[in-house]
């Protein structure tokens, strides 16, 4: 009972008068946005849903040309048939019972906010692991970010010179890719950043801007010859304040969108189109560890790319329900099947961060 009796009333004194109401509208947890869909492509998803856990994918041949002068003999080259492996290798599920007693009992049908939960349950698992795996890491449990970097490749390289996380070690932003960083420690730590606040006139010298690090971004991206069309980049939280403060006439009135579209803030931004994300990598205590300095075990990880770049096929996507054989019940259960591959690692770049 809420009320307080007076010290020495005495008249119903268990409370039953005042009866407990329990709420049919029920107060649902805050959901993250998605991003995965909109920053990867679905081109071999056909060939892969009927049958099969594999799709060979063949690499387009090089050709060489070679001068010509009147009366050169020609040479006809021999074409490459290169190819590499999309694998469906991931698989995850969930399962719930509901008594006959508890249903017929309860003001609230809690069969259906189950199967939502775990609906966006397994969707935010997908996110997670397709985002950490594009940015060569790995998790270490379900349910959380990517935090190990991962070494196991699923099917076969698309680029021979790639490293064991499928991505290549030229478009992978560290400290030491910023010259005007000359603070003393290891060029492959991880990069400090802080917003380039009105009035500067010169670069910093400890630690670079998040625009900058976007335009380096991009020029690795123009260097690989990586379309303009389909460009993306997936930051977190952290990055997208400290871009919200950075000082360029880019910006304004809140990047004048709608809101959070699938993760989705600002529509061009040097070309990119920019998502927020709280499912990418993060290891240690993530990117809001602050350190100007010898930064290598808190730090956050952000990825730009381009939509050709990563490749994600769906074979299952299943729900059913069937009775419980050992009680009076119904069990709903769910599975997701799928596979991810890098297609075009020199259409991926990451940059490992923390606030300066």
């Amino acid at each position: 009972m809420a009320f307080p009796s007076a010290p020495g009333y005495g008249s119903l004194p268990n409370g039953n008068f005042s009866a407990v109401i329990y709420s049919k509208k029920v107060q649902l947890a805050f959901r993250k946005a998605s991003t995965v869909e909109d920053i990867t492509n679905s081109d071999y998803f056909g060939e892969i849903a009927a049958m099969g856990d594999s799709v060979k994918i063949i690499k387009e041949p090089e050709v060489s040309v070679q001068a010509y002068a009147r009366g050169t003999q020609i040479t006809a080259q021999d074409l490459d048939d290169e190819d590499f492996s999309l694998v469906v290798d991931q698989a995850n599920y969930y399962a719930f019972k509901i008594d006959d007693i508890e249903a017929a009992h309860s003001h609230v049908n809690f069969m259906q906010m189950a199967s939502d939960r775990a609906a966006y349950r397994l969707r935010d698992q997908y996110d997670q692991d397709v985002l950490g795996y594009l940015s060569g890491f790995t998790q270490s449990a379900k349910h959380a970010s990517a935090d190990t970097a991962r070494t196991t490749i699923p099917g076969t390289k698309a680029v021979a010179t790639s490293g064991a996380d499928e991505l290549l070690s030229s478009m992978k932003l560290i400290k030491g890719s910023f010259g005007n960083i000359t603070t003393a420690s290891a060029g492959d730590h991880s990069i400090p950043l802080a917003p380039r606040l009105p009035g500067a006139t010169s670069l910093p010298t400890a630690t670079a801007s998040p625009l900058m690090v976007i335009s380096r971004m991009g020029r690795l991206l123009d260097q690989q010859l990586v379309d303009t069309q389909g460009r993306w980049i997936v930051v977190d939280p952290v990055f997208i304040e400290m871009l919200k403060d950075e000082d360029s006439r880019l910006l304004n009135g809140d990047f004048g969108g709608s809101g959070l579209q699938n993760g989705l803030v600002i529509n061009n931004l040097h070309g990119f189109r920019v998502y927020v994300s709280n499912n990418l990598p993060k290891i240690g205590t993530g990117p809001g560890t602050a350190g100007s300095a010898n930064q290598n075990t808190n730090y956050g990880v952000m990825v730009a790319g381009h939509d050709s770049a990563v490749a994600t096929a769906q074979q299952i996507t299943k729900t059913e329900s069937y009775r419980d054989p050992d009680s009076f019940a119904d069990i709903v259960r769910g599975m997701h099947l799928y596979g991810r591959k890098i297609l075009r690692p020199e259409g991926i770049v990451t940059a490992k961060y923390n606030v300066a």
